[in-house]
């Protein structure tokens, strides 16, 4: 049963950040008869949910691992890959969490992170999809799929493995000869061997749409949103109480889900976590030619064009800088005339790119649970790249532990304490 906040009540959960995963665990958090209040410093769905290839991803079985051959960590050294790029100044700042993660993406520890991320990526789709539906979203739901390209031998043989490994997975997986790829896409230039069609992800086209109406949602089931800084959160005698406007609101539980500024906040609190931030960046083309049905990832330069209600949306890999820092969409300039040779591309739609950051940990997996030393203090955060696509599953996990429910995974491998 959902039950409304009333505008004299205290909610029964305050949730800190209105990105996707806040949002979409301030939903579930409805269906499980909870009040709650939704806070941010700014408009919901602007900041780093804002900009993504949109792919609710089923088909991500596998976390995104840190290169451990020596050609292709010199490769990023010397900065010869766009698929990553860094700045030499935040280097000492993320050495720490560079080399747990280059660590944890041992052969073996690595299938902790697979086993770990597994439950969050197979009830993705089924999680957000009865919120779709009832947002009512459809029409921004690309069914699709998305289709992984690969230009030389080495990214076949690996590209091909991946495919293979997925199969145990239970998902659908089909490989295509360059001719194949172009049936499904006829706009796809030359220069590529061939790539493997994943139909079980799905594509939203435009991401800070479905937030809005998630929120609506939300709202129309009688939650709140109000602005406020995180910042200001205290212990209030066996309450949490944050300052917003118009006023001061309290509640027994609050849940940090503020992305890259989560860590922010549990430092403030006394928790040191072992976090890195990834920077991505996009900017979008007008279409030229033939209509894109698909996201294409280009897996030899690291990059993805996906399809949007704005346009053509080119997105890059990683950025590894400080979250703050000035924007240096070097990556994109790299990467524009090369996706052209791949797919025709209008003329260029945003004025200057869009930067967002990503939270990650060492070992691939959010941070989703209590945290240890404060009683009704929850975290949700450290979703990496797939924010979107874990934020209903995650959402419905950490939902769960809140009510004092029976959870449909195990929450062990995503505890704080962990770190």
């Amino acid at each position: 049963m959902i039950n409304k906040l009333k505008p004299s009540e205290n909610p029964d959960v305050i949730v800190l950040g209105a990105g996707i995963v806040g949002i979409t665990l301030a939903l579930q958090l409805q269906l499980r008869g909870r009040r709650v209040l939704l806070v941010d410093r700014q408009r919901p769905g602007t900041a780093t949910s804002f900009g993504n290839a949109g792919l609710i991803e089923r088909s991500s079985v596998f976390p995104y691992t840190f290169p451990r051959d020596w050609r292709t960590l010199m490769d990023y050294a010397l900065q010869r890959k766009a698929a990553a790029h860094y700045h030499a100044q935040a280097l000492p700042s993320l050495l720490h969490w560079l080399v747990r993660y280059w660590s944890h993406s041992s052969p073996q520890r690595y299938p902790s992170a697979i086993a770990g991320a597994l439950p969050l990526i197979e009830h993705s789709w089924s999680e957000h999809e009865p919120l779709i539906e009832a947002a009512g979203a459809r029409a921004l739901v690309n069914e699709h799929g998305w289709i992984k390209l690969y230009r030389t031998s080495d990214s076949e043989v690996a590209s091909r493995l991946m495919a293979n490994q997925s199969l145990a997975y239970g998902l659908r997986v089909r490989e295509l000869s360059p001719s194949e790829v172009r049936t499904l896409e006829p706009g796809i230039g030359g220069g590529i061997r061939g790539g493997v069609h994943y139909p079980d992800s799905r594509q939203i086209s435009d991401p800070h749409a479905l937030s809005l109406a998630y929120l609506a949602l939300f709202q129309e089931r009688g939650g709140e949103f109000r602005t406020g800084d995180a910042r200001s959160l205290r212990r209030a005698a066996d309450d949490w109480q944050i300052n917003t406007h118009p006023g001061p609101a309290q509640s027994r539980d609050v849940v940090v889900a503020l992305g890259p500024w989560g860590e922010d906040l549990a430092r403030q609190l006394g928790y040191s976590l072992p976090l890195g931030r990834q920077r991505g960046y996009h900017r979008h083309y007008a279409r030229a030619g033939t209509e894109l049905r698909h996201t294409l990832v280009d897996v030899d330069h690291g990059y993805a064009l996906a399809p949007m209600v704005r346009g053509i949306r080119l997105t890059t890999g990683a950025e590894f800088a400080k979250r703050d820092a000035p924007s240096t969409p070097v990556q994109l300039q790299i990467l524009e005339p090369i996706a052209r040779r791949l797919y025709p591309l209008g003329d260029t739609l945003d004025e200057t790119p869009w930067l967002g950051s990503r939270p990650c940990t060492p070992d691939m997996l959010p941070l989703l649970g209590p945290a240890p030393r404060h009683t009704g203090l929850w975290f949700s955060f450290g979703h990496a790249h797939h924010g979107l696509t874990q934020a209903a599953s995650s959402g419905r996990l950490l939902a769960e532990m809140i009510c004092r429910l029976p959870t449909y995974a195990d929450p062990t491998p995503y505890r704080v304490e962990r770190f």
